[in-house]
């Protein structure tokens, strides 16, 4: 080739992502087919805002600026600052999230940050000064500051449009109109709730800047965020996944789809999520380690960054695990949830299925046998709301007790809605979390799980609610699925269970197969008990103090009983008022009994944090081998500090430690339970 030639040939094609794409096809006419059916869905289905719904929205933050920059101006004035800083005083209102990106559906909140000058500090003037004005707007209902937040939050309804406010004071005297939120300056000499207020609005607009093709990448988040509400995997407070790290996952993989429609998009997003090996990363660029000083994620340096099950890295520096609520049991359900999606995908391509039945809504209780209720009353309804609040941002904390204090072995799905029963008179709201045993594990008769300490140890982090009135209480239940209460079924009564639900179940029960909620059947595996239980739960138990008794010692996590039935446990005296069970108050007390063992495990997901077979992945436009050996390309952390593949080509098991709670304590009482 001449010299000639090679000055006129066209440039290599961008790259986006740190690894190059697994494929640069486009759409065939058949793609093109399914993306305007998926298209066509999402409209139907109410997924978009109308003009006039479009128009408010932008009306309340025309609003919402000129009351930032009188609030700063008028700060200025009182402070004894000159006539022209006082007309220079400005704050900005920056938008992120599911608006920024573009995906926000009708009755979406809309986050916001509040940028401000050094003089202006969030704990007096922001959460004080501001939070007065605000409320004696009319215009301004729920008002709830939520100081102690990992980002501390103001939110509430402007106008009816729920609002999530955070701030940011700058190291500028003078906020200029231009300023560019995306610059490191920014970020010089500010503490850590600042940077990580920034954050929120720094990662949206990389995440814009980082795919190939914005408006293929919104639909494909819009529909996937749908999916995961239906399925009950959208919630970061809970342990799954919230908006930005489903934002996250879907930009990694239009970066190794460029050239992909949506309908592709789903498709594919599936067949990468399912074959990840986690707990290595997904992200966007290569992580920067500007010299601020500011921690990033590295389990090289880290020890706490090694504990992440399911890491997202955010691309904007200071790069942080967006995903560090994830659990052993709540990534168990999401890739459950993931081979759910994988396969209906597969079913429409190949004609077998439309894109309704992949967001057939998750039956969660009609899947376990067993659950804990966690019942929420206060006084009135502005109480509910902060006490609500505070127990929900902590319920993730139950699940992590229960897999540390069995080992791992009995599993929680924690279930991301809350249910209200309004014959009470109470303000009132309910969690419900289902339990199973880890399937393959090998039970001797009368084997029960203890984690009585686990509910108590719980009850009391919530017990020290800094803003605790009279009437706020608490009430943690087990149930059996017979014993579900009717409000938390759509018409007020139990459903029957749906018929390939109770066909599965029939099998798991006669044979050795367990059922995922895909349908698809696994093997147990006899072999599969966790030998490293004592070595693990030592490694992340709290230290025992002097003041504990005896029982604290034992290792009573998981007992052996003589016999198959057992008696009710009780863990205190205080039991759950009669004016409950009628529609009264509840006491604080947690009401447990244990239940009889019963051979084999409901239809919900398996204890692989991976898994599957070979025969998940179909022929495609794009040979899935292709995709495997691409994406061996993804990198990751292993134990000598080298990155390595974040998807293997062959689909494998992979186990993943449990993370350490925090402040632990441990009680005499036990809470028995055989996990069946």
């Amino acid at each position: 080739m001449s010299s000639s030639e090679r000055m006129s040939s066209p440039p290599p094609p961008k790259q986006y992502g740190v690894t190059k794409p697994i494929s640069m096809a486009g759409p065939t006419e058949a793609d093109m087919q399914r993306n305007r059916e998926l298209e066509k869905f999402l409209v139907e289905a109410g997924l978009y805002e109308s003009k006039e719904e479009d128009a408010k929205r932008e009306q309340v933050l025309g609003r919402m600026r000129q009351i930032a920059k009188d609030w700063v101006k008028e700060l200025t004035r009182l402070r004894g600052y000159s006539d022209q800083m006082v007309e220079d005083a400005n704050a900005l209102i920056f938008t992120f999230g599911s608006y920024r990106l573009g995906v926000h559906g009708p009755g979406a909140d809309i986050d916001a940050l509040c940028v401000g000058p050094s003089y202006v500090s969030r704990e007096e003037d922001f959460f004080f000064i501001l939070h007065n004005i605000l409320a004696e707007m009319e215009e301004v209902t729920e008002l709830q500051p939520v100081l102690d937040a990992h980002v501390p939050v103001m939110k509430f309804k402007f106008d009816g449009l729920s609002i999530d406010l955070l701030y940011a004071s700058i190291s500028r005297l003078v906020v200029p109109e231009d300023l560019d939120i995306s610059d490191m300056s920014v970020l010089n000499d500010v503490d850590e709730p600042t940077v990580r207020s920034l954050n929120g609005c720094r990662v949206a607009d990389q995440i814009l800047k980082l795919v190939p093709n914005v408006e293929h990448f919104c639909t494909t988040l819009r529909c996937l965020k749908f999916w995961a509400k239906r399925r009950g995997v959208y919630s970061n407070v809970t342990g799954f996944l919230g908006g930005v790290n489903w934002a996250l996952l879907v930009a990694r993989v239009c970066q190794l789809y460029p050239n992909a429609v949506p309908s592709m998009l789903v498709s594919r997003f599936f067949r990468v999520y399912t074959m990840w090996r986690w707990p290595n990363p997904v992200m966007l660029c290569a992580i920067d380690e500007a010299e601020l000083g500011f921690s990033v994620w590295d389990p090289r340096k880290n020890r706490r960054d090694k504990t992440h099950h399911m890491p997202i890295i955010t691309p904007a520096y200071p790069c942080m695990n967006s995903s560090y609520n994830v659990s052993t049991s709540t990534l168990r359900v999401m890739m459950d949830q993931f081979q759910y999606g994988n396969t209906i995908c597969e079913e429409v391509e190949l004609n077998k299925a439309q894109w309704s039945a992949l967001f057939e809504p998750y039956l969660f209780f009609e899947s376990y046998r067993n659950y804990l209720q966690v019942d929420i009353v206060a006084a009135n309804a502005d109480d509910l709301l902060a006490w609500k609040g505070w127990v929900e941002s902590r319920l993730r904390q139950l699940t992590l007790m229960i897999e540390r204090d069995t080992y791992g072995k009995l599993q929680c799905h924690p279930y991301p809605h809350e249910y209200v029963d309004t014959s009470k008179p109470c303000a009132h709201c309910a969690f419900f979390m289902g339990l199973q045993r880890k399937p393959g594990e090998v039970v001797q008769e009368g084997q029960q799980f203890d984690i009585r300490g686990s509910v108590e140890e719980f009850k009391l982090s919530i017990n020290m609610y800094m803003f605790w009135k009279p009437g706020m209480e608490i009430c943690v239940s087990h149930i059996r699925r017979k014993q579900i209460p009717p409000y938390v079924f759509p018409e007020g009564y139990k459903r029957t269970r749906h018929p390939r639900l109770a066909s599965q179940q029939r099998s798991s029960e006669n044979g050795n197969e367990y059922q995922t909620g895909s349908g698809l059947k696994r093997k147990k595996d006899p072999e599969s008990v966790d030998q490293d239980g004592p070595e693990k739960r030592q490694s992340i138990s709290p230290q025992k103090q002097d003041s504990l008794s005896p029982d604290h010692l034992a290792p009573s996590s998981v007992r052996s009983g003589t016999g198959s039935n057992v008696e009710p446990v009780i863990p205190d005296k205080r039991v759950l008022n009669q004016e409950i069970a009628e529609g009264g108050d509840v006491s604080n007390s947690s009401v447990i009994t244990s239940v009889t063992s019963e051979v084999g495990s409901c239809e919900d997901v398996g204890n692989e944090s991976v898994a599957g077979s070979n025969n998940l992945v179909s022929s495609q436009s794009d040979s899935c081998d292709a995709d495997s050996q691409s994406l061996l390309e993804n990198r990751h952390l292993d134990g000598n500090g080298a990155f390595q593949d974040g998807v293997h080509e062959e689909l494998e098991f992979c186990e993943v430690s449990s993370p350490s709670p925090s402040n632990s304590l441990n009680f005499p009482n036990r809470f028995m339970f055989d996990g069946g």
